[in-house]
């Protein structure tokens, strides 16, 4: 029987892991801001892929210090080819947000991410057979309008380029985020449910094969030299590069936590609501130009997300709570208290 005390247990679990995603994110976003846009001593940094090669690197070292310390198995704990599809995916999404920088604000690109509801939707149903509401369309509906508004009614060009420069290709690049990350959470998903894969044996396996390929990407760019180059001459960007690496590091532990235990869709909700967070720490930090109409339209796509949010654990998620939650305490070494972690 789901009792009410088991179900606080569970929304508390599930705050927790919000927070920390939204916490850790948040870090992330400024520093990504920072690295993309901003001049180190009059040079700009260009290496997207360098960039996830160091993010996914440092992951690499915290999983198997976090499979040690738990006494978890280093053994792969699933086909390796289906790591290999989310390690792929997960690549492909991340250089396609830190790319999109070069042409379109950050506010655009963290807005863009808010249609990763769509997606993930899509994916969802195509992969797991998963079915929607009418509420959730909804939400999508407002959140996109929301969206469209921001992007027509003010400034979106990126620092990177100037007025006489479009910003379509950075659209492109945003859309091959969405459709990217999307199907990364899903798979994600879809390893916990079929192989009970626990979070770190996952991070590990996952950020392995994306620090093999984000190198070889490095490498055939013909990035590798310069990047190091511009590493070793910069310590502040060295630092930034450090803490932005650890951010998305710990970020990620609490995204597979609640991958695990909530499914893409609880995922997604969190990442809309940290993007409105992200969205007013840059312009608070950067100074950038905002219309009334785009503070307008950030106030739609945040009521929106924030009834979604409120109405995902009152209502419509207490079957759902309930079979994820039977799934995840059957699964052998994949309990967690919401607290603490190793990664």
């Amino acid at each position: 029987m789901y009792s009410v005390n088991e179900e606080w247990k569970s929304t508390r679990r599930c705050l927790v892991h919000s927070v920390g995603i939204i916490a850790f994110l948040l870090i992330y976003g400024v520093l990504q801001e920072r690295i993309m846009t901003r001049p180190y001593d009059h040079e700009v940094f260009d290496s997207s892929f360098f960039l996830v090669f160091c993010n996914r690197l440092l992951a690499v070292i915290c999983a198997c210090v976090a499979l040690f310390c738990r006494g978890e198995s280093f053994r792969s704990e699933a086909p390796f080819w289906k790591y290999a599809l989310v390690s792929l995916s997960n690549v492909a999404a991340t250089a396609c947000q830190y790319e999109a920088l070069k042409y379109v604000s950050f506010a655009v690109q963290m807005l863009g991410k808010s249609f990763k509801m769509i997606p993930v939707m899509a994916w969802s149903v195509y992969i797991n057979q998963k079915s929607y509401d009418l509420e959730d369309c909804l939400v999508a509906l407002a959140v996109t309008a929301g969206v469209a508004e921001f992007c027509l009614m003010g400034p979106t060009l990126s620092r990177r380029i100037d007025d006489s420069q479009t910003t379509g290709f950075g659209y492109v690049l945003i859309l091959g985020f969405l459709v990217f990350d999307g199907l990364t959470s899903t798979l994600q998903e879809q390893l916990f449910k079929d192989h009970k894969t626990s979070r770190c044996n996952q991070m590990l396996y996952v950020n392995i094969l994306s620090s093999i390929i984000s190198s070889v990407l490095v490498l055939t760019a013909g990035q590798a030299g310069s990047s190091a180059a511009f590493l070793m001459d910069h310590n502040a960007f060295a630092r930034d590069t450090t803490i932005l690496s650890g951010a998305a590091v710990a970020s990620q532990y609490f995204i597979y936590a609640q991958v695990q235990e909530f499914g893409a869709l609880a995922m997604a909700v969190t990442m809309n609501i940290r993007q409105v967070c992200a969205i007013i720490s840059s312009y608070l930090l950067y100074d950038h130009a905002i219309t009334k109409l785009q503070i307008m339209g950030l106030s739609i796509i945040f009521s929106a997300l924030l009834y979604k949010w409120i109405h995902y654990f009152s209502e419509a998620s207490m079957a759902e709570k309930q079979t994820i939650l039977k799934s995840f305490e059957d699964s052998p070494d994949s309990r967690v208290d919401g607290g603490g972690s190793t990664c």
